[in-house]
């Protein structure tokens, strides 16, 4: 056992329990450090597909000191349960969007506001910049480390049966599951809609037997889901962009060897930006696939979206609720929403 490993196991949490796992009682020949990550997402999803990959690297540089262990699909439980579960230190790693995360620390789906990212390259250019910045204080005040790069969602878009959402009055009365957030009910009250919370096991089923009128989600998670099965049109409103914050255990994560540490940061990193070229390249052949399947698209006009949330005053709303530095920051890269 290395001095590093002493150092590690006698930390104010308890030493092996503090990480979930019990090293002491690994063989000889175990890694020095076994870390988990879990997440929500399948098996063959680029984000898991890709930290498997950093997971490698991190062995191959640490010389087999450090494993790290992809756990997908929510094999962990579900998203509230792991991130409980990375806060205490039982679990080491947990990815979790932005909305998911805002009910611990709510100026985190403040990325998630409708309307406000034309295009990646605003998204791109706010997370990885003084707003990403701005969200991860906050993230570290609760004992958890976010790491820098976020992993992409992607834009969501909004699917329909009877016909397409071309315009905010489009949206009148429309039925739209969403998921458990309070800020996309906002969101779509605001427009006139009216949202249903459904958990995405009820999805496909609610559209089938029309309780639903449509939903919203990126167009890899529209085929995924096989929705086209149950919705004719696809509306291009690209109204909402979310993404996956990497989340560690803040305590845990501090108590690793520097050297370890920094591996960790710069595979995760190396992660991120592969899955944010998969994400993409999926997004653009995505369309093709869905128009094959019976799929029809529709474009929207995304400044008349804009304009009808700030006449509902759905930006006023929320600018109070996520505080005036953290909307300064946001309107840097967005322009004037209120």
């Amino acid at each position: 056992m290395t001095i590093h490993r002493r150092s590690f196991l006698g930390g104010t949490l308890g030493g092996a329990a503090a990480l979930g796992c019990n090293l002491l009682s690994f063989p000889a020949d175990a890694a020095e450090f076994r870390l988990r990550f879990g997440n929500n997402q399948v098996a063959d999803y680029p984000l898991n597909v890709r930290m498997r990959e950093a997971a490698d690297r991190i062995r191959e540089r640490t010389g087999g000191r450090v494993e790290l262990l992809v756990f997908p699909a929510g094999q962990l439980g579900t998203d509230t349960d792991m991130l409980s579960q990375v806060r205490s230190g039982a679990l080491q790693f947990y990815s979790a969007s932005g909305l998911v995360l805002s009910t611990l620390v709510p100026v985190s789906a403040i990325n998630a506001l409708g309307f406000i990212f034309a295009d990646y390259g605003q998204v791109w250019a706010a997370m990885d910049g003084d707003l990403g910045a701005t969200i991860r204080a906050s993230i570290e005040k609760v004992g958890l480390v976010a790491f820098p790069k976020m992993f992409d969602i992607g834009f969501r878009q909004i699917t329909s049966n009877e016909a397409p959402i071309r315009k905010p009055d489009d949206l009148k009365g429309f039925k739209i599951r969403i998921p458990p957030s309070l800020l996309g009910v906002s969101m779509f009250k605001a427009l006139n809609a009216a949202p249903v919370t459904l958990n995405w096991a009820e999805t496909y089923t609610a559209m089938q037997t029309r309780v639903v009128d449509g939903q919203e989600n990126p167009l890899s998670i529209i085929n995924s889901g096989k929705f086209y099965e149950v919705q004719k049109y696809c509306a291009l409103t690209g109204h909402m962009w979310d993404g996956y914050w990497l989340l560690g255990n803040g305590a845990g994560f501090r108590r690793l060897p520097k050297d370890v540490q920094d591996i960790l940061a710069e595979e995760f990193a190396k992660a991120a930006a592969d899955d944010r070229a998969d994400i993409a390249q999926l997004e653009s052949s995505m369309k093709g696939s869905l128009e094959s399947k019976g799929m029809t698209f529709a474009t929207t006009d995304q400044g008349t979206f804009r304009a009808a949330l700030q006449q509902a005053g759905f930006y006023k709303e929320w600018r109070g609720k996520f505080g005036e530095d953290a909307w300064k920051v946001l309107e840097k890269y967005t322009g004037t929403l209120t």
